[in-house]
């Protein structure tokens, strides 16, 4: 796709620090009015200016889809940043101004008579935060399991506790209160399902258990971190159809080297690998796929590749743009 979703100006008119490495960034409109509509599991891609060019990344919505006159966003210090936490941690101020897309939901509560349980590791308690707040509001059965490594390094037990209360159960690593998985998805009963945001281990934890309890795949839902652009050498992307030609660096995906060339523009809803709305056609050359999307029959077949994540495997790769 090669149409431009317009931005949306925010103001940053807060900024808290959650824990020792996650700030939450409250965001109103620059114009003074309400910010578009979202729903629970929505997120933000925010520009960020970094010595390479502009990032882009995506972020959860934290605050509640009731109050559209202000976003909430939480930001983890990353040690190995782009750029983008560093700059989000350590330069963007009170006053400063930023440009989001509007919100974009791949991570939408299903509709059950059952319970909602979300399980979130770390960071990955964003997403629910929204969600949890209409399905108060909904009056719906749900409960909350947020693991994290400690106590002090955890962002908004206080907060969690005071809204939802006997609602949440949390995951103490240093106190040896692990979140047993297996044992939850054993308790679904057939309306149910589960919703997993967080690191790796965990989603892949879910997904392990789910299957060995043949629970089926409709009512297990998750959340991905970013697949790593990281890695892998240099090459050259060549846009078929004016012939120009972008180095994309070791570091930088292809569409992030596309958006700096600023020759075409290119839409992506997530940057993850997940949506499928960045993918494009291959017209020479082979990829390495990086997705969650392309099934294993279309990424052996080399006709597509999504350029948010996935890179080429040689020193040149022509794609259909």
């Amino acid at each position: 796709m090669t149409h431009q979703t317009p931005n949306i100006a925010v103001r940053v008119v807060r900024i808290e620090q959650a824990s020792p490495l996650i700030k939450r960034f409250t965001l109103q409109a620059a114009d003074g009015g309400s910010l578009p509509a979202f729903g629970g599991g929505s997120h933000v891609i925010v520009q960020i200016p970094a010595a390479s060019g502009l990032l882009y990344n995506a972020y959860s919505l934290l605050s509640s889809p009731f109050q559209l006159q202000h976003y909430q966003i939480a930001v983890r210090r990353e040690a190995a940043s782009r750029g983008g936490s560093a700059f989000m941690h350590e330069q963007l101020a009170e006053g400063d101004i930023l440009q989001i897309s509007p919100p974009n939901n791949l991570f939408a509560l299903h509709a059950s008579s059952g319970r909602q349980i979300l399980i979130a590791g770390g960071i990955g308690i964003t997403p629910f935060m929204s969600q949890m707040e209409e399905l108060q509001a909904s009056g719906a059965s749900f409960e909350l399991h947020y693991a994290f490594r400690s106590r002090e390094q955890a962002a908004f037990v206080e907060e969690l506790t005071a809204r939802y209360g006997a609602h949440c159960h949390f995951h103490d690593a240093a106190q040896g209160e692990l979140c047993d998985v297996a044992g939850l998805l054993q308790q679904m009963a057939e309306q149910d399902h589960v919703y997993v945001c967080g690191p790796q281990s965990l989603i892949e934890a879910v997904q392990v258990a789910g299957a060995a309890q043949g629970i089926a795949p409709a009512r297990l839902h998750w959340e991905q971190f970013a697949v790593s652009t990281q890695g892998g050498a240099a090459f050259t992307v060549v846009l078929a159809r004016s012939g120009r030609e972008i180095p994309v660096a070791a570091g930088q995906s292809i569409l992030q080297a596309i958006e700096n060339d600023g020759t075409v523009a290119v839409d992506c809803l997530c940057r993850e690998g997940v949506c499928g709305t960045c993918e494009v056609g291959i017209v020479e050359g082979e990829a390495e796929h990086r997705d969650q999307y392309l099934s294993d029959e279309e990424k052996q077949a080399q006709k597509s590749l999504l350029i948010c994540v996935s890179r080429a495997r040689g020193a040149r790769l022509v794609l259909d743009l």
